[in-house]
């Protein structure tokens, strides 16, 4: 069988490592736009702090380690058609321009996403940044290096994560956000207003309510304008607005959703049997609502890949779904979430309530413990877990990956509230804090 791989960074290289592992005997051509595989875009925040020294350190795999006699590496190569009732791929080699067509018995789709530029005038000045690639996270380093002022447009993961980093370099630095509330997609507003407070507390100016509408030169600064008409000057700006799934390649000949996201069934394959598909360019089934939705993570990519890899050799595997689980790690406190907001299921129709718990994590005759703020999104009726977000100093990101296992499946308020859970004073009291979250919940519509 000949298995033509498009991309090659999360999705692509978790494909062909378990091509290699189910038949080695596989011959695998893989094509990747860059000169590079398999870049880690989440350490970007940490090379620019310094905290990674170089960053060619966040590539876990390499061209060179994945080839073998029957697995091609061709970096550097556009493939600009798919040809399917030929089964045909029209290669472009981008240094010699050179133009070859290569046959394949099924693809597998990993040409993943790129960052949503918003409508913004003058959003491709020099001194406008994005933060994606390797190429960009060395052009941000390089900008930054001898910047003071940075502006971080979008209030989502990426700017976050950046903020700290860029405060810890000793810039000064204004966040951006057309919302209220910023990782709004991810959180509640009072955890929002926590994450707030905790950047204001050091030193990063947050602007709520603040859209940007245009970057203006000024010689040796940019200046940025704002909807109501406000400006700021900066010397760097870096947009991170979303991302959109890049399947150009494909479109008109496989089944899409609005966004242009390839619609797959469970096993991960289009509408077009032997297309399969793993990575940000794809949907996935949301399970706290029962939908496909675009939840362009690096956990979902590699889990879509590896069964993508597994699959082409006759359907055996079905994913599970998602919910969308991460955590991000910001001045010393840990935010990790899981499922819906209670916002986000009130938008999804959902007749929903949530439970805000706060408490120690462990008992206070303990040398130390501090606080740990929880929120559990449940459905009224039947009670089910549809998300939760924990906040704290203390390390609670695995908490949110035991609540993706409980909405997984289908447990309930009642479930969390009495399921058994280690007792040990050095980590939590007799009964954990997420057992007494589900328990206020239940004392707050009246059932416990």
């Amino acid at each position: 069988m000949k298995v033509a791989i498009i991309g090659c960074t999360h999705a692509g290289t978790a494909a062909v490592r378990e091509i290699i592992r189910q038949d080695p005997t596989t011959e695998v051509n893989i094509y990747e736009r860059n000169d590079n595989i398999s870049f880690l875009s989440c350490g970007i925040a940490l090379y620019l702090n310094g905290r990674v020294k170089q960053l060619e350190d966040m590539f876990y795999d390499s061209a060179e380690d994945i080839r073998t006699e029957n697995i091609h590496v061709n970096l550097r190569h556009d493939v600009i058609r798919i040809n399917r009732q030929k089964k045909e791929l029209m290669v472009q080699d981008m240094d010699d321009f050179t133009v070859k067509r290569e046959k394949y018995d099924k693809i597998i789709m990993c040409t993943g996403s790129m960052v949503s530029l918003p409508p913004i005038k003058g959003v491709n000045h020099a001194r406008v940044m994005l933060c994606k690639n390797y190429e960009q996270a060395q052009l941000l380093h390089e900008k930054v290096k001898d910047a003071r002022r940075v502006a971080l447009v979008g209030g989502g993961y990426v700017n976050v994560e950046l903020a700290e980093s860029l405060v810890d370099t000793n810039h000064e630095v204004t966040l951006f956000q057309s919302h209220e509330d910023i990782l709004n997609n991810y959180v509640d507003t009072p955890l929002s207003a926590k994450v707030i407070k905790l950047l204001n507390d050091h030193h990063v100016k947050v602007e709520t309510n603040s859209k940007v509408v245009s970057f203006t030169d000024k010689v040796s600064e940019l200046l940025i304008t704002t909807a109501d008409g406000r400006e700021f000057a900066t010397d760097v700006a870096v947009v991170s607005t979303g991302f959109v799934p890049v399947t150009d390649l494909l479109r008109g000949e496989v089944k899409m959703d609005r966004r242009g996201a390839i619609i797959t069934n469970e096993y991960g394959q289009s509408s077009d049997p032997d297309i399969y598909v793993a990575g940000d360019l794809r949907t996935i089934h949301y399970n706290p609502t029962n939908t496909p939705e675009y939840i362009p993570l690096a956990t979902n990519a590699v889990r879509q890949g590896t069964l993508a890899g597994i699959n082409i050799f006759g359907n055996q595997w079905p994913e599970m779904g998602a919910q969308g689980t991460s955590a991000i790690a910001l001045f010393g406190h840990t935010l990790s979430m899981t499922g819906l907001t209670y916002q986000r299921a009130l938008n999804a129709g959902i007749d929903a309530d949530y439970v805000l718990f706060e408490d120690n994590y462990r008992p206070e005759f303990m040398p130390s413990t501090t606080k740990i703020t929880s929120i559990m999104v449940y459905e009224k009726r039947g009670l089910q877990i549809l998300g939760a977000q924990f906040y704290s100093k203390h390390d609670v990101s695995q908490s949110a990956n035991l609540i993706s296992l409980a909405i997984q499946n289908q447990n309930t308020l009642k479930d969390l509230a009495f399921v058994d859970m280690l007792f040990q004073p050095y980590y939590d009291r007799p009964f954990n804090f997420i057992n007494l979250a589900a328990q206020a919940g239940l004392r707050k519509i009246g059932l416990l």
